[in-house]
């Protein structure tokens, strides 16, 4: 796979943010087939750090209801897989540089 397959999008949250400032590490979605070891080149090849942590988390789908004038209208959202990334000491990654 692609690094721009493998790495979805940058998860920008208040705690992804505070987490970014503590501990050096980064939140990512990622695509579900993905490993670690993919996940870790596809971060060092398209941000140049380097990373000495990855983490994974894999967030199931949910079911939702809503109620509208029509009835009850049921869906499912889908899952998803997350990766926490820590960088190397006195590295970061810009995620703002693109906005």
């Amino acid at each position: 796979m692609k690094p721009s397959e493998i790495l979805i999008k940058p998860i920008i949250t208040e705690k992804a943010n505070a987490q970014q400032e503590k501990f050096r590490r980064y939140a990512f979605k990622v695509a579900k087939k993905s490993n670690k070891l993919e996940i870790k080149k596809a971060i060092e090849t398209m941000y140049g750090v380097n990373v000495t942590n990855v983490n994974t988390v894999v967030s199931p789908a949910k079911n939702k209801t809503r109620y509208t004038k029509a009835g009850f209208i049921k869906g499912r959202k889908p899952g998803f897989k997350k990766a926490y990334i820590t960088v190397a000491e006195g590295e970061e990654i810009d995620l703002y540089s693109h906005i």
